[in-house]
């Protein structure tokens, strides 16, 4: 069986305060956006050698570090836990680009929760799906159901907002620059927003310009003026609206119709279509 995760943008990120527990209280607008991998599953062969119960391969886009610790795996593992499953093979196609604030990692664990439960016929219920993915990150949950929601506390409280982008066009680059979560965050001084996001989102996209905010852009533009530039050539574009998505490197502008964007950001990650 195969799924196939999708990637999200923040529209508003709002860092509020510092938790006992060393994360962070938040007020973000996650909204889906149809940028893909492909998430396929196998039963494995009694016969076959293999010294772990679920054997993952990623293809396309280099993930680092151990095949066995990345999020699809973990989740199979908690699963596991509970569920009679069977050894797998795995296979990840990576087309939502890594460290780029798009959530892919965590869309691959949600849709892999989804995907078990389909394939093995385990009768979790939604709420089950959603309180199990939150073991694993904090928008993990956001995933299962991978529809506009207003999220709070460290990402995991969520509440579905009636928005819809439909017939907007969104451009989407992300340069070649891995940017640090912990980095990102210990830069940012916590605060209260003037305005709610989830209040701003409810109003046109030409209002939410100097608005709607990205906490995370200060530092990081700070720090790496390149991301910030890409921002600048966005609304110079045309984009009703252009921000930084999440704590990562990429940027995506919201235009009435459709831009070439490929040659001037050759060399980058870029993605064009219509919501």
């Amino acid at each position: 069986m195969i799924v196939f995760p999708i990637a999200k943008i923040n529209l508003g990120l709002n860092v509020i305060s510092r938790r006992d527990d060393g994360y962070h209280n938040l007020q973000t607008v996650f909204y889906p956006v149809p940028i893909k991998d492909a998430l396929e599953i196998h039963p494995m062969d009694e016969a076959f050698p293999s010294p772990v119960d679920c054997d993952l391969k990623v293809t396309n886009i280099q993930i680092e570090g151990d095949e066995q610790r990345n999020l699809v795996v973990r989740a199979y593992r908690m699963l596991s836990e509970h569920y009679s499953l069977p050894r797998i093979h795995v296979h990840l196609h990576k087309g939502i680009p890594t460290q780029a604030g798009m959530g892919g990692g965590s869309s691959d664990c949600a849709y892999m929760i989804r995907l078990l439960n389909d394939a093995f016929s385990l009768g979790m219920t939604t709420d089950m799906m959603i309180d199990f993915a939150s073991r694993l990150g904090a928008d993990c949950p956001f995933f299962i159901l991978s529809r506009p929601a207003y999220a709070e506390g460290i990402g995991e409280r969520l509440c579905p907002v009636s928005l819809d982008l439909s017939g907007w066009h969104i451009a989407v680059v992300r340069p070649n620059i891995p940017v640090s979560t912990a980095e990102a965050f210990s830069l940012v001084t916590p605060k209260m927003p003037s305005e709610c996001c989830r209040d701003i989102v409810n109003q046109p996209v030409e209002t939410w310009r100097d608005r709607l905010t990205n906490d995370f852009e200060k530092s990081v533009f700070s720090l790496y003026p390149e991301i910030g530039r890409i921002k600048e050539r966005l609304y110079e574009k045309g984009a009703a609206y252009a921000a930084m998505s999440g704590s990562g490197s990429s940027v995506f502008g919201l235009f009435r119709s459709p831009i070439d964007i490929a040659e001037e950001f050759a060399g980058m990650f870029t993605y064009m279509t219509r919501l």
